[in-house]
């Protein structure tokens, strides 16, 4: 069993998209580690704000198949794969860290995941593994978190069960 961390976000109805991600990450999965959900603005593209967080899992698939699984979960729950890029989107999946490896694949299967520079992955990160060691610069994810410019992207601790924002 691989021990995977990842990064969830939406921008388009995300307490609905994100329950419901997590409903299906957990019956697939099992027991589930998840981080509180916070509020950030959109990266890389104008757009409405995103609600991200964390999940922490085992599972037996590799990390290949682990990304097409959760392909098909963005999928079953609206995501366009025929826009640009960057993007709104009604549900985001990526794999931040499979165990200690580090993977430049198909699919825009990048393990670790760029994104771990950015508030609104590494705070997630951080509440939920602190004591993770990032595979590359061998950091702690509390002392990476510690270590941010939190006043360069804010975040806001937000409730998934809150009206849609």
């Amino acid at each position: 069993m691989a021990r995977v961390y990842l990064s969830l976000g939406s921008n388009m109805q995300p307490q609905r998209y994100l329950s419901a991600a997590l409903t299906e990450l957990r019956a697939r999965f099992g027991d589930i580690a998840a981080s509180p959900a916070y509020l950030s603005k959109a990266v890389g593209f104008d757009g409405a704000d995103f609600i991200n967080l964390a999940v922490g899992l085992d599972t037996e698939l590799s990390p290949e198949a682990l990304n097409e699984w959760l392909h098909a979960l963005e999928d079953r729950h609206g995501r366009r794969r025929d826009v640009p890029r960057f993007h709104d989107r009604t549900l985001d999946i990526d794999i931040v860290f499979y165990d200690d490896r580090v993977i430049d694949g198909p699919g825009h299967l990048q393990i670790p995941r760029d994104e771990i520079r950015h508030a609104f992955v590494l705070r997630p990160m951080a509440d939920i593994a602190p004591d993770f060691f990032h595979p590359v610069s061998g950091v702690r994810m509390a002392d990476l978190w510690a270590a941010f410019p939190k006043a360069l992207e804010p975040l806001h601790a937000v409730s998934l069960d809150q009206p849609s924002i």
